[in-house]
């Protein structure tokens, strides 16, 4: 028997709510679930895949409870010692496509960033100097959406000019290991100046460019202008070239103090710097901190607290220096 269409309207109305009811609370679900299930995806610019700071730094996430391809998604970026220009594409590439959160360590890198976002949180790992670059206002209350490490490399270098001082008591002019293109040789090389000028020593910039850097003719620039030892200013290209400017410095008859820990370990006489790998897994901390809600504006930036003096005694047989045993004894590490 057929309803009349009144009735009919009477009996379906009722049952088209509840269906309407039933698939809106089944569509509150699924995205409910959706938004539970999203991976948060990092950002991450480094130099090479082989860096062992990119171990510690994943390390540190397993540690946190994060797995990627799981929980998490690292989408890595290599500049492969190729310059500023590359870091800040790299850069600007991963804030198009709209990552959590971005992890940098190259000023350049960080400087792109900043400019091209003041929403996506930017974690340094090792920044130097990040309040006289401008990037953040203070160690204690960064603002903005910058946060992370910072290694006092330009704080330290003062205690490298006095080991190195100590390691050769005739020191009289130091040469300093620059790229061409770099964006922050110049201020790098002002923050020396204050303790070159206090140990009573001379300083002198060497360059090379980024896409043909000739080591041989800047050690022999070098040794033509009276330099004694060599400091490498660490940047991508500089951190790249670590084993081969040992190996010419050792051609070459030149002391040289690194930057960075790994560099002695390559070849280099000495270093002087913060404990790279402790750095990369705190800066992992400040990712699990912001994936959970935290503001970085509102995550002081931390400076380190342990450091390395490392020292290569077959390097220092090859360039002809003899250590001091009273320095040999302050050395965190000495490799024979």
């Amino acid at each position: 028997m057929r309803l009349p269409s009144r009735q009919w309207s009477i009996v379906t109305k009722p049952v088209l709510y509840i269906v309407l009811c039933v698939m809106l609370v089944s569509l509150g679900f699924s995205v409910e679930a959706q938004q539970a299930t999203k991976i948060p995806r990092i950002g991450y610019v480094i130099g090479t895949p082989t860096d062992p700071n990119t171990q510690s730094f994943r390390q540190r996430l397993r540690e946190l409870g994060y797995v990627e391809g799981k929980n998490l998604v690292i989408e890595y970026r290599y500049t492969q010692g190729k310059g500023p220009a590359v870091e800040a594409d790299q850069a600007r590439e991963l804030v198009r496509r709209n990552v959590d959160v971005l992890v940098l360590s190259a000023y350049p890198a960080i400087r792109a960033a900043k400019e091209a976002t003041n929403t996506i949180p930017i974690v340094m790992v090792s920044g130097n100097d990040p309040v006289g670059f401008g990037l953040i206002g203070s160690l204690a209350q960064p603002g903005g959406n910058v946060t992370g490490v910072s290694n006092l490399a330009r704080e330290l270098s003062g205690k490298r000019l006095e080991l190195l001082l100590e390691m050769i008591p005739t020191l009289a002019r130091v040469g300093f290991l620059v790229t061409k293109e770099s964006l922050n040789a110049k201020y790098i090389l002002k923050q020396y100046e204050a303790a070159t000028r206090r140990l009573k020593l001379e300083q002198q910039a060497i360059e090379i460019r980024n896409d043909s850097p000739d080591l041989a003719k800047a050690f022999e620039t070098a040794l033509k202008t009276h330099v004694s030892a060599i400091i490498p200013i660490r940047n991508s290209t500089i951190n790249l070239l670590v084993p081969r400017i040992a190996e010419v410095a050792i051609k070459y008859g030149m002391p040289t103090m690194f930057e960075r820990t790994g560099a002695v370990e390559n070849g280099g006489l000495s270093s002087y710097t913060a404990d790279e790998t402790e750095s990369c897994r705190r800066a992992a901390i400040y990712v699990d901190k912001i994936l959970k809600g935290a503001n970085p504006a509102d995550l002081p930036i931390e400076q380190p607290t342990k450091f390395e003096f490392l020292i290569n005694l077959k390097t220092a047989k090859q360039v002809g220096v003899m250590i001091p045993p009273n320095v040999l004894a302050r050395a965190d590490r000495v490799i024979k």
